[in-house]
């Protein structure tokens, strides 16, 4: 099989604000654009060499006959999972409820200490929702702050266990759960509800697209979650992989190379700016899906109103989400 150079410009470029119009490749054989058919090593800030597959992130001025649609040029969606793929504050306040009440109603609830069986008698449905958004909250403080190669690793599930340790102390909830009722209650989190257009959605998307989660979720709890709400993704990408959490630029680079494609070939999917943010920083596209209650930017905001200059597909509360992403990518 013959090789053709087609174009070899610098490829430098670290993960920031600036995406770059070419990337370093080769084309060999004959089939333009296919994932087998483009190879490439790109030279990244860090210094690292990364073996990439894909075309031009900016087809413009490639022919004479105008721009390619860049959307073209996408191979597969990356998917944010918590808040995106799946309504964590429903299912977790559900089941904060319904563990509390069960615990109540137990014999074994006579023997606790009278301060802990009154505090936990007047925990109304907003305190259960407070405290929901509490243990979200100490998930991203503690994926944020994560440091590759210098903060010891560990993995989501037992994030979620600790923390809920920590925070029924703090609400002066110590020993009201035994520590099998802990872990059980740690992994409501395997099984939260889908938003209504997820399934369907990512299953139409997956007829013309490779789907993926990419994700801060452990690899077991992704499958789970996958597994219960019948999700459809065909990969299962997690930060574990890398021993690193969004948003560091690890997670989102080795997504790509996991999937054998160049950042300008994948998509990354979610409900929060600041993950497209930093995903944009590393060349992906960026698909913004709003979800209720979600977003932490606010209209109004700079970086908020910023960022529908960047997003290459906003899709809107009412437009029907992973559905009508797929028709916006034209896959139906």
């Amino acid at each position: 099989m013959r090789s053709r150079l087609v174009r070899l410009v610098p490829a430098f470029f670290p993960c920031s604000d600036w995406r770059p119009s070419w990337d370093t490749y080769v084309v060999t054989g004959s089939t333009f654009g296919s994932p087998n058919a483009i190879k490439g090593t790109t030279q990244l800030a860090a210094g690292r060499e990364e073996t990439r597959l894909g075309i031009p992130s900016n087809t413009r001025n490639m022919t004479g006959k105008g721009p390619e649609p860049w959307q073209n040029q996408i191979k597969a969606l990356t998917f944010d999972v918590f808040g995106t793929c799946v309504d964590w504050r429903s299912s977790v306040q559900e089941a904060l409820k319904k563990e509390a009440a069960a615990k109540i109603s137990s014999a074994a609830f006579a023997h606790l200490p009278t301060d802990v069986q009154s505090r936990a008698r007047g925990l109304t449905d907003q305190d259960w929702a407070v405290f929901a958004q509490e243990w979200r909250n100490s998930y991203g403080r503690f994926t944020r702050s994560f440091v590759p190669g210098e903060t010891e690793w560990k993995d989501i599930d037992t994030h979620h266990r600790d923390s809920l340790v920590e925070i029924l102390m703090r609400w002066q909830l110590d020993g009201f759960y035994s520590p099998e009722e802990v872990e059980r209650l740690s992994r409501t989190w395997h099984f939260l509800k889908p938003w209504p257009d997820t399934s369907q959605g990512i299953h139409m998307l997956g007829t013309k697209l490779v789907t993926a989660t990419l994700s801060n979720g452990n690899r077991a709890l992704l499958k789970d979650l996958n597994d219960h709400g019948d999700l459809g993704f065909q990969r299962l990408i997690s930060a574990e992989d890398f021993r690193a959490y969004k948003p560091n630029r690890a997670v989102y680079l080795g997504a790509c190379e996991s999937l054998g494609l160049a950042t300008q070939q994948v998509a990354m999917v979610a409900a929060h700016l600041g993950d497209l943010e930093a995903a944009r920083a590393c060349g992906l596209r960026t698909v913004y899906v709003e979800r209720p209650d979600e977003e932490e930017w606010k209209p109004g905001e700079d970086r908020y109103e910023g960022a529908k200059q960047w997003v290459d597909i906003w899709v809107a509360e009412g437009e029907g989400g992973f559905v009508g992403l797929a028709k916006k990518l034209q896959v139906v």
